[in-house]
């Protein structure tokens, strides 16, 4: 008899995955702080080795989402979590840049897989679209907030090496123990017909010129936002601290704020349409990046908050968006595409990071990206109505 899998169990390991792709995306983002002293390279030299991790992370997952698709998404999940650890803890023993940006490189390879496949795992397996993918989001904000903690403690207390290769033998461990528990899926289950809603065939063209606006603006944003973070507090709270150790601490408690934003945005999405939601949403940004850009200490600690609230939140939105409109057969492709022009965007925002940062430092930055935000609620007025289908009234 063919084994089946526990829903919940799956989704608990796509949650850890989640977990691990933005924890590890963003410990170079934290470690360079350190890194550039030890390897004798200022700030802006050093971040621009990232971008072709973050090209990566996007570009790839066209590529993934197909084999999701096609071949098979437990498959592809087994290959992320062995992967991603091994980059990891290759980055802990490089000794030149160039081999710096390669092992980043794979960090962002590896990690493509993650969003195509992981995202579309769990609509295939939830029983309640938008409260598995508000707490997903959590998950993965928790890792983008624990990597900027933990990769400053291990980096103050172990060095930036250690940062690296610990998180990466975990890693590796989780993957045996995925491989081990997780047998491959069944395509037939109807289980996500319950989350699918529509809207009206005239107005699909809105619903794809809303989404793309919001991806390209969003990731931008958010990457900017999670890049610059620590360097921003390492240099705007020198009134409060300058300890790397509570530096990451005061931003692991901006980004808890975030994610548990996602899982209160991912509640709503389960009552009200996706309009209802994504207006008010969308004026929460803009706002708040021009405020931060002049401000240090805990005020600009309180403006973050409002900051990685507005990114975050939209996330959950864009996710189920894609989640309610797609159907199972093609669903990891969907992500795919949505995650190709987003983090291809994302990937950009780097070296866009470190060239504002030169012209005119974070407030130039700042502003740049409060501007960009206004696009975010011209997207969300054009949004069209919701049409519930039978199957999502009854679930």
């Amino acid at each position: 008899m063919r084994r089946m899998n526990n829903p919940g169990r799956v989704i608990g390991f796509v949650n850890a995955a989640h977990f691990i792709d933005h924890y590890s995306m963003l410990i170079f983002a934290a470690a360079v702080i350190v890194m550039g002293p030890a390897l004798g390279m200022a700030y802006s030299e050093l971040l621009p080795y990232a971008t072709p991790g973050f090209v990566a992370f996007g570009a790839g997952s066209l590529l993934t989402g197909w084999l999701g698709d096609r071949w098979s998404r437990r498959h592809m999940i087994v290959i992320f979590f062995i992967g991603i650890g091994a980059s990891m803890i290759a980055v802990g023993f490089v000794q030149t840049p160039l081999q710096l940006a390669a092992a980043l490189l794979a960090i962002g390879v590896f990690a493509s897989i993650y969003h195509p496949v992981g995202t579309a795992m769990i609509v295939s397996y939830a029983d309640r679209l938008g409260r598995e993918m508000g707490l997903n989001g959590v998950w993965g904000n928790l890792g983008v907030a624990s990597s900027a903690l933990v990769t400053g403690v291990i980096a103050q207390y172990l060095g930036w090496r250690f940062a690296f290769i610990i998180p990466g033998i975990a890693t590796m461990l989780l993957g045996a123990a995925f491989a081990l528990t997780v047998v491959h899926e069944d395509r037939k289950g109807t289980k996500q017909a319950a989350a699918q809603a529509r809207v009206a065939k005239e107005d699909m063209w809105r619903v794809i010129v809303a989404l793309l606006i919001v991806v390209i603006a969003i990731s931008t944003t958010f990457n900017a936002v999670t890049v610059a973070l620590p360097k921003l507090f390492a240099e705007r709270l020198a009134g409060l601290t300058s300890s790397p150790a509570l530096l990451g601490v005061i931003a692991a408690g901006v980004y808890v704020f975030g994610a548990m934003t996602q899982y209160t945005i991912g509640q709503l999405l389960d009552r009200h349409s996706l309009k209802t939601v994504a207006l008010p949403l969308s004026f929460m940004l803009a706002p708040f990046l021009y405020l931060a850009a002049n401000l240090s200490n805990l005020p600009l600690i309180l403006v973050s908050i409002g900051m990685v609230m507005g990114a975050f939140g939209q996330v959950t939105v864009n996710d189920a968006m894609v989640g309610k409109y797609t159907a199972e057969e093609w669903r990891s492709r969907a992500y795919a595409v949505r995650y190709f022009v987003g983090f291809t965007a994302a990937g950009a925002s780097v070296g866009l990071v470190a060239w504002l940062y030169q012209q005119g430092g974070f407030a130039t930055m700042l502003h740049a990206f409060a501007g960009l935000c206004l696009l975010v609620i011209a997207a969300a007025l054009i949004l069209p109505h919701e049409i519930r289908t039978k199957a999502a009234d009854a679930a």
